[in-house]
C-alpha cells in the first residue's frame, strides 16, 4: 500500500534592497529575505526578515565551520573594482545572495545548522544568534523563531502598531525545527506568495538612491 506523502517544498526569495544610514560613512544595504515553506524542518512556515552582506558572510563562514566536508556554496564577490552603476552592482549581489540560499536550503546537512534557522527566521543580530545556539541566550532557538514569527502575526493583524506579546509556549525541544505542541495558528498555513504581495519579478525594486559600496 503506497503512502500518500505531501512533497516538502521550501522557496526562498531575496528582493528589497535598501539603503540603511544613507548618506552617512556607515551606510549599508540590506536585504529583505522571504521564506516560505511546508517542510517539517522549519519551525514557522512563512517568515521575512532584512539582512545585510557581513551577516551573510557569517552565516556562509559558521555553515562551513560546521558542515566538514560538505560544501557551502560561495557567496557573490565583494570587489570593490566592479565596473558599472551601483544600482547594476547592488542587484548582481542580490541575485548571487538568492542562488547562494536556495542551494543552503536544499542541502540536508546545512539545514541541520541552528544558525542558519536563526538567520532566516528572527532577526536576531550575530552576537545574539551565537548566543542563543550556544544556550546563552535569554531564549532557545525555537523560543527564539517562535517569538518572532509571534510578534510579526501580530503586527501583521494589527498594523504599524506592534502591541505587547506575551512569551512565547515552552516547547518540547530546543533544536531548530522542533516547535512548541501548541503552535499559533498562523504559523501553520502554507499559503500562496500572492498573499504576502510578493511579485514574480524579485528585481521589480531597487533602492532610490546610490548607496556607498559596502566591502564587508
Amino acid at each position: 500500500m503506497l503512502e500518500n506523502r505531501e512533497e516538502e517544498l521550501t522557496t526562498v526569495r531575496v528582493q528589497d534592497p535598501r539603503v540603511q544610514n544613507e548618506g552617512s560613512w556607515n551606510s549599508y544595504v540590506d536585504y529583505k529575505i522571504f521564506l516560505h515553506t511546508n517542510s517539517k524542518a522549519f519551525t514557522a512556515k512563512t517568515s521575512c526578515v532584512r539582512r545585510r552582506y557581513r551577516e551573510f558572510v557569517w552565516l556562509r563562514k559558521q555553515l562551513q565551520k560546521n558542515a566538514g566536508l560538505v560544501p557551502v556554496p560561495e557567496l557573490p564577490g565583494k570587489s570593490t573594482f566592479f565596473v558599472g552603476s551601483t544600482d547594476e552592482f547592488i542587484e548582481k549581489r542580490r541575485q548571487g545572495l538568492q542562488q547562494f540560499l536556495e542551494k543552503v536550503v536544499q542541502n540536508v546537512v546545512l539545514l541541520s545548522d541552528s544558525r542558519l534557522h536563526l538567520f532566516l527566521q528572527s532577526q536576531l543580530p550575530v552576537p545574539e544568534m551565537e548566543a542563543c545556539v550556544q544556550g546563552r541566550g535569554a531564549l532557545t532557538v525555537t523560543e527564539a523563531i517562535l517569538h518572532y514569527a509571534m510578534s510579526q502575526c501580530a503586527w501583521a493583524q494589527q498594523g504599524e502598531r506592534r502591541p505587547s506579546l506575551p512569551p512565547p509556549a515552552e516547547p518540547r525541544a530546543s533544536g531548530a525545527g522542533a516547535g512548541s505542541s501548541q503552535r499559533p495558528s498562523c504559523l501553520e498555513p502554507f499559503p500562496p506568495w500572492s498573499d504576502f504581495g510578493m511579485e514574480e519579478d524579485a528585481r521589480s525594486e531597487s533602492p532610490e538612491a546610490p548607496a556607498e559600496r559596502e566591502t564587508q
